[in-house]
């Protein structure tokens, strides 16, 4: 192992390891094997490129389909998907993950805060390593393809790797992690897995506690985990100076890639984000004798509020300015969303969340919404409380890791769909992703998949079998780079 990074939990191994028999089924002759090693470079006869599109559709596709609709299976609730931080779901998911870690010819090994880890150090074990990854827990009632996606498809593409005797090739280590939380459903505190990595979560946090009052510590040492604050960040932080880079496949959970007929797209940044809470009160009146002109209506100054936010995030070039110029917010680039709740008679509490990869428009919205809706609230003589709850800097994915995962998701899109004149798209993400959390320590890039509807956080979450073979072909292109 490189040195730097944390040594593998020194825990019961039949606690996290389900054996295996893996059974070479694909016929390794050395025709086949000539046939791997032009993989990428559109070598060898129409035969030997046949099988070699039948073995990439066979792992990358069906078999990667068949691994995430297992994993959907492994849930703690009857009837629909629910694996939380910890629990026997998650654990019995990291085994499964484990177990297709070492089919795919990794070492494996669980750390102290649940994450599972598989790695080959390549031909130079002391470089920087590359990392990839994605999480294992789910949102209650979730769909099977967020975080597993990711998982699946890194580790399909190193078993391929390792199938054409490519992996002892890699020019430095890679790294694939299934974090085991990134959702923050049980304990309220999201990214446990990557913040712990990347250095970034507080000693405090193995003191939260569940609904149930249990807490962190105790529920790692349920699974025999010993964790302290004293070596949480001995055992769990990475040295940046001993990591390249982070890279991360996700779901769009958004319309844009199917509105564009694509399936794959590189993620230019992950929102910052700003979640405020509103509270407007105003006073009881006769429905008859209390005149308009004198009514103090909440919700009428709620709904006038609410309209205010909307055109305001619709068209913010005519409303906000900062650094002398109108036009300085990038309005493309500004994703908003809002959930509207009526508390009681004379008080109505909205949350808003403002999402944009531009922080200081983010706040210059803010700034002039909050404004604007204490003027609104004046005019009408109720008052207005608007409180932060939340506040999250964006993060810009390296230009350098884009560019080579937009060149592999080219590569992959060629493959399948022959000569394409299309751009492989540059998105936002509007949702948070482990990749944030990584930021904070090393590089990151991430590659969107396509997903039917844009639904997510469902068990309407689609992705097309071949959208699963396009991510996995992307990432094999992308490490074929890395030997």
């Amino acid at each position: 192992m490189a040195s730097g990074l944390p040594k593998p939990h020194s825990l019961d191994h039949e606690t996290f390891f389900i054996p295996y028999i893996f059974i070479a089924c694909f016929g390794l002759s050395l025709l086949s094997t000539l046939a791997f090693a032009s993989t990428f470079t559109g070598t060898g006869n129409d035969d030997t490129k046949g099988r070699k599109n039948d073995l990439f559709t066979e792992i990358l596709r069906d078999e990667a389909v068949m691994r995430l609709n297992e994993l959907g299976k492994v849930s703690d609730a009857d009837g629909y998907l629910e694996r939380t931080f910890m629990s026997l779901a998650s654990v019995t998911a990291g085994n499964v993950i484990r177990r297709w870690m070492e089919d795919a010819g990794l070492r494996t090994w669980v750390d102290s805060i649940g994450n599972v880890h598989g790695r080959v150090d390549g031909m130079n074990p002391s470089s920087q390593a590359l990392l990839i990854g994605s999480h294992l827990d789910t949102v209650v009632d979730a769909g099977i393809f967020d975080g597993s996606l990711g998982i699946v498809s890194a580790i399909s593409a190193l078993k391929i790797l390792n199938m054409n005797g490519k992996l002892e090739r890699l020019k430095r280590p890679v790294e694939v992690i299934a974090f085991s939380d990134e959702e923050g459903v049980r304990f309220q505190s999201t990214f446990l897995g990557s913040a712990a990595i990347a250095g970034v979560l507080p000693v405090s946090a193995l003191n939260i506690s569940d609904k149930s009052g249990v807490s962190v510590q105790d529920v790692l040492k349920e699974n025999s985990i010993d964790t302290t604050e004293e070596n949480l960040f001995q055992q769990l932080k990475y040295d940046p100076d001993t990591v390249w880079g982070y890279v991360e496949v996700h779901i769009e959970q958004g319309p844009v890639l199917e509105k564009v007929g694509l399936p794959l797209g590189v993620v230019k940044g992950i929102a910052g984000q700003t979640r405020l809470k509103v509270t407007v009160r105003g006073s009881q009146g006769h429905a008859g004798t209390v005149p308009m002109s004198m009514r103090q209506d909440p919700m009428a100054a709620a709904a006038e509020l609410i309209v205010l936010l909307e055109s305001l995030c619709r068209c913010p070039e005519n409303f906000v300015s900062y650094d002398g110029h109108c036009n300085g917010l990038p309005v493309d680039s500004l994703a908003g969303s809002l959930v509207c709740t009526v508390a009681k008679f004379l008080q109505v509490t909205f949350s808003i969340d403002l999402r944009t990869v531009d922080d200081m428009g983010r706040e210059a919205i803010i700034y002039e919404l909050s404004n604007r809706m204490y003027a609104v609230c004046d005019r009408r003589s109720v008052s207005c409380l608007i409180e932060r709850k939340h506040d999250a800097n964006a993060v810009i994915c390296d230009p350098g890791l884009s560019s080579q995962l937009k060149s592999a998701a080219y590569t992959a899109l060629k493959r399948i769909e022959g000569d394409i004149q299309e751009e492989v798209p540059v998105l936002m993400s509007g949702a948070g992703h482990d990749a944030m959390a990584m930021s904070r320590m090393t590089k990151v890039g991430m590659l969107f998949v396509r997903c039917r509807g844009g639904i997510s956080h469902s068990p309407e979450e689609h992705v097309l079998d071949d959208d699963v073979l396009a991510a996995g072909l992307a990432i094999s292109a992308f490490l074929e780079t890395q030997i």
